[in-house]
């Protein structure tokens, strides 16, 4: 009698073959397409709620450094705007101020930096922990 073995094959992918993200963000090019990923998950998270979600979604798949701090910066802009709507005039004005940051934010992630928003950018980054 003759007993055949059957092999296990891992699908993932070892470790040293997976490609690390580029430590300075400042030279990201839509050209590479794992880091003009990255950069198209931090300009999509700051486009309303359900391009954060998308850019989650892609996140997954595409984990950087980079793409954690946009998504927090814009998940915590998106909830401060949103608090901000539910007071009467004192909060649908200091919304203005959260649409400037908004720019100020979205004008970082295009040119490939990680600047946090001012007053509240580093209570995003500390609290929004669940974004990994």
């Amino acid at each position: 009698m003759e007993y055949q073995f059957m092999q296990y094959h891992s699908t993932e992918k070892p470790k040293h073959d997976i490609a690390s993200p580029p430590r300075d963000y400042s030279d990201i090019s839509m050209g590479n397409d794992c880091c003009g990923m990255f950069k198209t998950i931090a300009i999509l998270s700051y486009v309303t709620l359900f391009g954060w979600l998308i850019a989650m979604v892609f996140h997954d798949k595409y984990k950087s450094p980079f793409t954690i701090f946009h998504l927090r910066q814009s998940i915590g802009l998106i909830m401060t705007g949103a608090l901000l709507a539910l007071v009467p005039l004192i909060g649908w004005m200091m919304n203005l101020a959260v649409f400037c940051v908004w720019l100020y934010a979205i004008y970082h992630a295009v040119q490939g930096q990680q600047e946090s928003v001012p007053l509240l950018g580093d209570y995003y980054q500390k609290h929004l922990d669940f974004i990994k």
